[in-house]
């Protein structure tokens, strides 16, 4: 299984049945130490949907109820090799894994309000594109073009991609 990516690139990959195994693990790590102050953990993101290609990261949301509480556990989530890297979105916070020393993400952990609006479209998409496999191939077109044009520009091809997905979260 190929998992990680220098941060900042891109490469899509097929999808990969153990990256559906990397993040039942990953979930299973995050329950043991957040326990109840994560109401719920979820793979999200294109690695969750079968029919398309996606970066090898593995994307996963975590929804709470509180930012405070899960600040308390970044220590303990460090030790674990789980880091911290701020609340660049709004409304979010952003922890990471991989090789810190050569800049390798494997895994981007979203956490949000349980059920609020970032829950929703984060859920919303995956399940939309899982059961809609004519969209998520058109998802997966936008996708390539962007690739082979910002190969090395992750926060490019991530804007890139935001018309598509405001289509796909509205319904259109």
């Amino acid at each position: 299984m190929s998992l990680g990516l220098k941060r900042g690139t891109v490469q899509l990959e097929p999808h990969d049945k153990q990256w559906d195994e990397a993040a039942i693990q990953t979930i299973k790590k995050l329950k043991s130490i957040l326990g109840d102050d994560a109401v719920d953990i979820q793979h999200i993101g294109s690695t969750a949907i079968p029919a398309i290609k996606a970066k090898p990261i593995i994307d996963i949301v975590v929804g709470v109820t509180d930012f405070e509480e899960i600040m308390s556990y970044n220590e303990q989530l460090q030790k674990e090799g789980i880091f911290y890297r701020g609340s660049d979105v709004e409304r979010q916070l952003l922890y990471v894994m991989g090789d810190m020393e050569k800049d390798i993400r494997t895994h981007h952990i979203h956490v949000v309000k349980w059920n609020g609006t970032e829950w929703k479209k984060y859920i919303h998409f995956r399940d939309y594109l899982n059961d809609n496999e004519n969209m998520a191939l058109q998802y997966q077109k936008v996708k390539e073009e962007l690739e082979s044009k910002y190969a090395d520009d992750r926060v490019a091809y991530t804007n890139g991609k935001q018309d598509m997905i405001d289509i796909i979260l509205n319904g259109k």
